[in-house]
Parts: C-alpha cells; structure tokens; sequence
C-alpha cells in the first residue's frame, strides 16, 4: 500500500515537471496563456516599441517638410521685397558695409606693409569726406621716411607718373589685394594714390554712382594740380570700372583727357553684370528683370562702360582672368569689341589682355603676373 501511494506521487510530480504539451501548430496549448493583465501589459510593451521609431521618423519628416515650406516662402517673398525697397539692391551692388579686412586702421596704412604711404582726408562736397592713400615710387621711399602730407603732395610733381586706382564693391582701400597691386605698381615706378568712395571704409556720405563719379574726378583734380606734366593714369577694377569710365568720359568731354585708361575685370554695363553674376541665384527666375534689373535702374545705377567707350578719346588697356568668377570673361571681351570699333578710339591704341585659366588670376590676382611691368610699358 505504501509502494502504491509512493509511485502515485511520483507520477504525480514528473507529470507536474513535464513540459507543456504542443497543439499540432507547435504552440503553446492554451492552458500556458499569461494572465490577462499582463498580456495586456506585454502587447502595450510591443506597441509602444513600434510605435516610437515611426514616431521619431514622422517628427523629423514634420520639421523638414516644414523647413522646406519655410525656405520656399523665404525664396520666392525676396523679390517682391527688392521691387518694393529698390535700397536693398543698389546696397547689394555696393557691398559698401562689408569692411574687409575688418579691425584695421585705415590712418595707418604702414600697419598693411605700406611703409611709404600717407593718408589724407579730401573733401569733395559739404558733408562729404573721403580717405585717400598716396603710396610713392619705390625710388622715393628712403625719402619719404618722416616725411609729412606737404611732402608727399610736393612729390607728385617729381619726374614719375601716377596712377589713380578705383577699387571695385565691398572692402575698403586697405584690402589685401589692392594693397599688393600698390605695391607692385610703386616696385614699376609709380605714385599710386587711390581712395574710398563716400560711404566706404572712413569716407563719410552716402553711396551712389553720382556721388562716386564726383569723388573720383575731385582726386584726379587734386592730382592734377599737383603732378605738373607728369602723365596720369586711370586704373579701374570691377565695379570700379564703371566708376573710371564715367570719369573719362566727362574728362574727355571737358577736354581734359587723361594719358590712358586701365580696365581690370570690366562688364559692359550693371544690368548684364547682374544678369551673369554666379551669386544671381534668381537669374531663372520668371520676371528676374522686373524684379531685381529694373529696381537697379530706379535707383541711378548703370555702370555703362558699354556706352561711356564710345565717347572716350585715350589709349585703353584691358586685363581679363578668362577663369574670373565674379565678371565673366566675355563681358570683358564684349567690352573691348565695342570700344575697338567705336570712331573715339581711332587715333588711340586698344588693347585686350587676357590670363589664361591655368594661371588662376581670376577676379583679383592679376598683380600676380610676372608679365605686368611689360604689360603696363
């Protein structure tokens, strides 16, 4: 009796330690299922798991979509604006508060290298001053040590040309490359006297294509009050291409016309500029005239080299990079076509230089070409 009721317990508990039987699916008969509660709580566990990387994923599609939505309404709200305030334009084609370099004294040109150089202050209208920097020839430059702004103005009537440098948009007189092409062109004998237009660097006023005409024809004025005989050349570069033709051709209308006239990186006028420039993101943009050529225009901005050369009288020299990307090389072309074939030019030499793209000159390095000195002889 006791063997019997001993087997009985031990049947008992290898039935009770004997795995659960299988359904013929191979799953778990039902008699193993969780308890209510915590099926509930392991299906909201799944869910959740789930339901977060779609989550995450939806947000970040959400914030995309909405910055996309708020980039294109930025995009297409810019031209209205710029057809609204003509300002914003005409500041873009100035760049004249983009001081680069920035934190230098431009009273001190000896801190850019220019030991040789001294700083005046012209005042070509009531309210107008401007900065101007006279570098003299690298022959006077032992000279010059000490010496105060009377000597410097004497020394424009010494037996050495000068050369009247127009700087083009952004920057002041004291950017790197202006600095290296004065120092180039002192090494070749020059006095080099250049300035900021009004409402640049420290020159005092506000900017317009009148007011930088006006300032460039007082400095060539004071120039010429001062440099006797000596011969006096017009260097432009950029947009202060535009700047120097407007000044040779009022000079060339009044008689006194100056011995030549360099064209560095010219267009022939604002709008084609504009049009061609690599930064003229809205360029296919339907009505990119109306909207952005049109309010230059309204505000009295037109740089016309294109016209301005064919009332121009002297000898002209133009220097293009063919890799420039700010002014595209066929506007500098263009602009030599015109001027080549314009009745002004036909007692006069013009001349297109161009710097192959391997040279890697681009928009401001022609300083850089050891061919300049025979160049500018």
């Amino acid at each position: 009796m006791r063997k019997r009721n001993e087997s009985v317990t031990v049947e008992h508990e290898r039935a009770a330690a004997a795995p659960a039987p299988l359904d013929k699916g191979c799953s778990l008969r039902h008699s193993l299922r969780l308890p209510p509660a915590a099926a509930a709580a392991a299906a909201d566990v799944v869910d959740a798991g789930m339901k977060r990387p779609l989550g995450r994923r939806y947000g970040l599609w959400f914030r995309l979509r909405k910055l996309i939505i708020w980039l294109l309404g930025v995009y297409i709200a810019i031209p209205f604006l710029v057809k609204l305030c003509p300002a914003i334009q005409a500041k873009l084609v100035f760049l004249n508060f983009v001081r680069v370099p920035y934190f230098i004294d431009l009273k001190r040109p000896q801190d850019q290298g220019l030991n040789h150089t001294c700083n005046y202050y012209l005042q070509p209208e009531e309210d107008v001053t401007i900065g101007v920097w006279h570098t003299v020839p690298a022959a006077l430059w032992k000279n010059a040590r000490g010496k105060d702004q009377l000597w410097f103005e004497d020394a424009l009537g010494s037996s050495h040309p000068v050369i009247l440098y127009l700087h083009g948009n952004a920057g002041t007189r004291g950017g790197d490359h202006r600095v290296e092409l004065y120092k180039v062109l002192s090494s070749l004998g020059y006095h080099v006297v250049t300035f900021d237009y009004r409402g640049w660097g420290d020159s005092i006023g506000s900017p317009s294509e009148r007011g930088m005409t006006y300032d460039a024809l007082h400095v060539f004025d004071w120039i010429k009050a001062r440099s006797g005989d000596n011969p006096v050349y017009i260097w432009g570069h950029s947009l202060g291409t535009g700047v120097a033709t407007n000044l040779v051709r009022r000079l060339c209308e009044r008689e006194t016309p100056p011995d030549a006239l360099i064209l560095e990186s010219p267009f022939t006028n604002i709008r084609e500029e504009a049009r061609s420039h690599p930064f003229s993101i809205y360029r296919y943009f339907p009505g990119f005239d109306w909207f952005f050529l049109d309010p230059i225009t309204t505000s009295g901005i037109k740089f016309a080299n294109d016209e301005n050369v064919k009332y121009i009288s002297c000898s002209l020299l133009i220097l293009h990079a063919e890799d420039d990307p700010v002014v595209p090389f066929h506007l500098g072309k263009k602009l030599y076509n015109i001027a080549a074939t314009s009745r002004s030019f036909r007692d006069y030499k013009v001349q297109f230089v161009p710097f192959h793209t391997d040279l890697g000159y681009r928009h401001k390095y022609i300083y850089r070409s050891p061919e300049l000195p025979r160049i500018l002889r």
